[in-house]
């Protein structure tokens, strides 16, 4: 899309945001998914001429022909299709029908002479070619263009954890001072569950299940053709050894969809751990923990001049919200059908493309915050320094180690909602009847230096 039509188009996704989405295009336009009806329709026919039964021949060289069909698709057969439903060519009426329109794209560009124009579409219903087309599409959108975006901030966080491992940082539970952790754990708690979420979308791809069983589900116009034909073990290998896809093989006339809705809750669990890291981010460079790059010539604010805003983790998190209202919706609405079929579906799965497109547009602001964003270790020792009650964790674990039963209650009348210092817990252990080794113990401690096994806990990630 040219810059001025940007301008106008109805949606961000193909106005503003359109240099992050185009890379959807093969996967989610119109054209895309003529493409892969085409495709099903092609491969349909040449599994055809496969059986035995059928009288229907296709030599190599026609075969090769039909496949450039959709290998190599181009502008010009997509406007042929639409004009074929819309308003009609050659000896064709205008079909009004997107599938029916496939079908006669399909039968205009049979070699000169062939027999095989009475075989496209053989028993079919436009839902069999459709779930296929769909799931055709969704797998590769989701294996080309969104796993790779995952894979890569898994990559990222999984870096900043292991550079920042021992980067001491005071961590906040219910908003309040906490025990001490490392900017490099926090980081590999996300890359951790990111890695879980995203094995779980590779999982779900990889069940996407299609149906061949004609109008309701029931191979009966098959059956009717040629009864002594295993039409099931047929569609079988052909949505199996054709097209890669898992088989489905009970459905009405539409497939259940319950993979998609698998495949679109997935995506929700790995957005949702973004959304997760965009906001704590935020929360991050908002305490100044994190120091973000200016870059040259951007303006923060059109009436602050000094502002360097989050605008990158406050971009993904809206779009992943979005993104995961859509995959909700989605997830719900494609795995119901009244009685055998009806249509309200079809244009609703139109929309699967919006939503991976929110999505992608989340995951390159995340990535993009990330890369310019680097821990302000001189801001979280001063506030680590300042903030010397989060050893009173560590205290009162001691004394109870060394029997002292009332451990938690002197260090809580010590420090629960007041300001204390170093000092103030060194007289507190001055006071106390344990072992020198014991006072020696408690008074090395320090806020920076109570952090556990952070900088170990970062290795569980190469395991």
């Amino acid at each position: 899309m040219t810059d001025a039509h940007a301008l106008y188009a109805v949606s961000p996704l193909d106005g503003r945001y359109n240099n992050r989405t185009a890379s959807l295009s093969p996967y989610a336009s119109e054209a895309a998914l003529m493409r892969a009806r085409v495709r099903v329709e092609v491969e349909y026919l040449i599994a055809l001429a496969d059986l035995e039964e059928t009288p229907l021949e296709l030599d190599l060289d026609e075969r090769n022909h039909l496949r450039t069909l959709y290998q190599s698709f181009a502008e010009e057969d997509a406007q042929l299709i639409k004009k074929l439903e819309t308003e009609g060519h050659g000896e064709f009426d205008a079909t009004n029908h997107d599938v029916k329109a496939v079908e006669y794209f399909v039968r205009h560009n049979l070699t000169e002479g062939s027999e095989a124009s009475a075989w496209i579409h053989f028993g079919l219903t436009s839902e069999d070619v459709n779930n296929l087309a769909h799931r055709l599409l969704v797998r590769e959108a989701v294996d080309d263009v969104l796993l790779p975006e995952l894979y890569n901030l898994r990559t990222e966080l999984s870096e900043m954890a292991r550079r920042y491992r021992d980067v001491p940082m005071l961590a906040h539970t219910h908003g309040q001072p906490a025990t001490p952790t490392t900017f490099g754990k926090e980081m590999a708690v996300y890359a951790a569950r990111l890695g879980r979420t995203t094995a779980h979308v590779d999982a779900a791809k990889a069940d996407l299940r299609g149906k061949l069983g004609g109008a309701s589900g029931t191979y009966a116009a098959h059956v009717a053709a040629y009864p002594d034909v295993d039409w099931r073990a047929f569609a079988r290998s052909f949505v199996e050894e054709a097209l890669g896809l898992e088989f489905e093989p009970l459905t009405t006339q539409v497939n259940p969809c319950d993979d998609l809705a698998a495949l679109f809750d997935a995506l929700r669990g790995a957005n949702n751990v973004l959304l997760d890291l965009d906001r704590d981010a935020w929360l991050y460079v908002s305490d100044r923990y994190l120091g973000q790059e200016a870059v040259e010539g951007e303006t923060g604010s059109s009436t602050m001049p000094h502002k360097v805003n989050p605008i990158d983790f406050e971009n993904s998190e809206g779009n992943l919200s979005k993104a995961n209202s859509d995959l909700a919706f989605l997830a719900d609405y494609v795995t119901t059908s009244r009685l055998q079929r009806d249509l309200s579906d079809s244009t609703v799965k139109r929309n699967v493309g919006a939503a991976f497109a929110h999505c992608l547009i989340g995951y390159t602001k995340t990535a993009d915050g990330l890369e310019k964003v680097v821990p302000n270790e001189e801001v979280m020792a001063l506030d680590l320094a300042e903030t010397p009650e989060v050893i009173g964790e560590a205290v009162q674990t001691i004394l109870r180690r060394e029997g002292q039963e009332d451990a938690y209650e002197r260090v809580k009348a010590l420090t629960r909602g007041k300001d204390v210092t170093l000092e103030d817990f060194r007289d507190l252990f001055d006071d106390l009847d344990v072992d020198e080794d014991v006072t020696e113990e408690l008074r090395a401690l320090a806020p920076a230096g109570y952090t556990g096994l952070a900088d170990e806990l970062v290795g569980d990630l190469e395991r």
